[in-house]
């Protein structure tokens, strides 16, 4: 899927279930929450969780659930992104500049 087809999906699929009617701020909130969650999945994947309460699961198991937790963050960017009428392909292009600038002399 081409990031044009899977913002257009994300925003679709989140305002069928009202969930664009949230500001900028409560958005931002669901992104952290999103990303401490991407945080728990690598260091479940990485060194487990070392917890007697929960049962340690198989690595392909664990690499779903950071695959499932990355992409809550991206739909969290992509729903902040059209708060603000900016593309994803207009953030990465941004991204891509001014990482390419700031490097340049790395860069060759």
């Amino acid at each position: 899927m081409q990031i044009t087809d899977a913002e257009k999906w994300i925003l679709s699929f989140y305002k069928q279930r009202g969930w664009t009617k949230y500001g900028p701020f409560i958005r931002t909130g669901f992104l952290m929450e999103e990303v401490g969650e991407v945080a728990r999945a690598v260091r479940a994947y990485e060194i487990g969780r070392d917890r007697p309460d929960e049962v340690e699961q198989p690595k392909e198991k664990l690499k779903q659930e950071l695959i499932e937790e990355m992409g809550d963050v991206i739909g969290n960017i992509t729903l902040l992104a059209d708060i603000y009428g900016v593309s994803l392909e207009e953030v990465i292009a941004s991204h891509k500049e001014k990482l390419t600038k700031r490097f340049a002399e790395d860069l060759g």
